[in-house]
Parts: C-alpha cells; sequence; structure tokens
C-alpha cells in the first residue's frame, strides 16, 4: 500500500551535513504521521523527528537544534536536513509513515558520521 523511495544518506565528517530524502507513495490511503526513525548497532530502533497532518513535529532530545524535517506535498517526499552531525548520529535511518491502524517502513539508508 505504501511505497517509498529512500536517498540521501552516506559518509561524512563529525560537524558535516546530510540531507536524506524519502519519496512516498502511499495511493488513496490517508498517512497521518510521517518522519524518521534510526537505529544504530546492537541498539533499538528510535524515533529522530515525526511530522504530524497539522504540520507540527516532535524530534528526539539528541537531535533538536541540529535537524529539521520537512515536507514537499507536490513531490510527496519528506526531507531531514542534518546539519553538525557527530559520530553517535552513525546509524541506519528508516523512513516511517502511519496511517490511523498502521504502520510503514522504508528500506533504510546508512548514515555514517566519521570523527
Amino acid at each position: 500500500q505504501v511505497q517509498f523511495v529512500e536517498s540521501g544518506g552516506g559518509l561524512v565528517q563529525a560537524g558535516g551535513s546530510l540531507r536524506l530524502s524519502c519519496e512516498v507513495s502511499a495511493s488513496t490511503l490517508r498517512i497521518v504521521t510521517i518522519g524518521w526513525y534510526r537505529q544504530a548497532p546492537g541498539e533499538s530502533r528510535e524515533l529522530v523527528a515525526l511530522l504530524s497532518e497539522d504540520g507540527s513535529a516532535n524530534y528526539a532530545d539528541s537531535v533538536k537544534g541540529r535537524f529539521t524535517i520537512s515536507r514537499d506535498y507536490v513531490k510527496d517526499t519528506v526531507y531531514l536536513q542534518m546539519n553538525s552531525l557527530k559520530p553517535e548520529d552513525t546509524a541506519v535511518y528508516y523512513c516511517n509513515a502511519n496511517s490511523y491502524s498502521r504502520s510503514f517502513w522504508g528500506q533504510g539508508t546508512q548514515v555514517t558520521v566519521s570523527s
């Protein structure tokens, strides 16, 4: 029902920036929240940033002030601008979209921050 095309991951030095993109095709399904999670090796998947239908955004404390989530409704794409990256931001980043009853996940894109 929902298809994702994620891009933008890669290797960057500490202090650098990356922008992740996720094009979402949801057909007629109503998406009520959309955003990004991440999972580091040996860790649980955690919320990074989530955007609600009303435009409000929720961020993990660890990324507040450094990451910005945005959405282009014309392109059906959600972005995560990541600035001042730290080695602890290294993880696989997953695009996430939620209807009222189901959660959908992208395939993930690797972000590696070197010190």
